[in-house]
């Protein structure tokens, strides 16, 4: 801060005052700014603890009150029968509540890239913060992009064992969807905003030797990766090995209110995970649109970590309330409850846009929302295929420790 007030041709000791009075305001600034993260940290453990207890509540709750009933005696046979001809709730569904969903092709395509975006974005954020990646722009995105090369492993793992175990035929389909989901659809929109960056004459179009080297990395290195984890998953991981059998005919879906369907639970499923980053997404907002240094990746971290929880901590709620429903559709519903995340997510976005920047016309607005949707659709993903793998894992816990045929 000596530089900028030494040449302003001020009395020295005034210099020295000013000096003093923006080495205290920057240091204020910093602390208030700390305050707000350890506030916002605090705040969504807090909700952490909540949401963990009442997953603990449901699961003792259905478990000692149904293992007791389910484990009888042979000489009780008449009660079991008369409690069997009783039972409601998500006991009813055990006959459907592992049938393959519609759509399983598009929902294992889905489900694999999002787990890999878990492990990336954890990879990059450890990465940032053992290393200085975040004092030069554009370090993070090569090593994302790398990053997404390398676990491409993963999601043809998780999609291949995935569909094999929905009992899908067409698993080349599947291979291709999954390694061209995400990078379709940001190469898409990032073809779109180069051609209107093109056209305005602006320096912020991707130059075509950074596309064909991105083209190549995928072709040679991510695409060939996913297949072999496909391979692996499909030889590995496709036993379904499920508690209990389904049945030939679907069970009629009885009609609830309409707070228990699954679009309600879907949209209301990513209030709390939205809630626990929603201060953490104005600093990176801030510090995408608005060009300041976002260096607090600690921070950021365990943001990351609370978010996994607490999507994890929703979906099996909202899933334990959609089988009480008896509606045993709960593979898309637990994907979107979590990935109704992204939705508020974009939401806010059109808040700050309009209230926080001060972009203006067709060509600014474009490159904002384009990269915000590249965001949030990766942002849907990841959560929602948490929150699916979340959701599977309730299930079969609650399923196989009762006598369900």
């Amino acid at each position: 801060l000596g530089p900028l007030w030494s040449g302003c041709g001020l009395d020295p000791s005034i210099c020295f005052l000013l000096q003093i009075c923006s080495a205290n305001a920057v240091a204020w600034l910093c602390c208030d700014l700390l305050q707000i993260h350890w506030f916002s940290i605090f705040n969504s453990f807090m909700m952490v603890m909540f949401l963990t207890g009442l997953v603990a509540i449901i699961l003792m709750r259905t478990l000692r009150r149904d293992y007791a009933r389910y484990a009888k005696e042979d000489g009780d046979l008449e009660n079991l029968e008369r409690d069997l001809n009783e039972e409601t709730g998500w006991k009813l569904v055990h006959g459907d509540v592992f049938r393959p969903p519609q759509h399983r092709m598009l929902l294992a395509a889905s489900v694999g890239t999002g787990i890999q975006l878990c492990l990336l974005g954890l990879f990059v954020i450890l990465l940032t913060i053992m290393g200085t990646f975040y004092e030069e722009r554009g370090t993070i995105l090569t090593a994302f992009i790398v990053c997404y090369a390398l676990t491409s492993f993963v999601g043809g793992y998780v999609s291949g064992g995935l569909y094999a175990r929905m009992e899908g035929k067409g698993w080349i389909q599947a291979m291709v969807l999954t390694a061209t989901l995400l990078p379709g659809v940001v190469f898409g929109i990032t073809f779109i905003l180069n051609t209107i960056a093109i056209v305005y004459g602006s320096l912020a179009a991707v130059p075509f030797g950074y596309i064909v080297i991105v083209l190549l990395l995928w072709a040679f290195l991510s695409f060939p990766l996913c297949i072999v984890g496909t391979i692996v998953g499909r030889n590995w991981n496709s036993v379904p090995n499920h508690p209990c059998r389904v049945k030939r005919i679907p069970s009629p879906i009885p009609v609830k209110q309409w707070y228990l369907s699954p679009l309600a639970i879907a949209a209301a499923g990513g209030l709390l995970p939205f809630g626990s980053i929603f201060i953490e997404m104005y600093f990176i907002f801030t510090s995408f649109w608005n060009y300041k240094v976002y260096y607090v990746y600690g921070f950021m971290l365990l943001v990351f970590l609370i978010l996994l929880i607490v999507t994890a901590c929703v979906t099996i709620v909202g899933t334990y309330f959609l089988l009480n429903a008896e509606n045993y559709h709960w593979q898309w519903t637990s994907f979107g409850m979590a990935a109704s995340t992204a939705l508020y997510v974009f939401l806010y976005s059109v808040h700050y846009f309009v209230f926080k920047t001060h972009m203006t016309g067709f060509f600014q607005t474009c490159f904002y929302f384009g990269y915000t949707a590249i965001f949030c659709v990766g942002l849907a993903l990841m959560c929602g295929a948490l929150g699916f793998w979340a959701a599977s894992a309730f299930i079969r816990t609650i399923y196989r420790n009762v006598k369900c045929d």
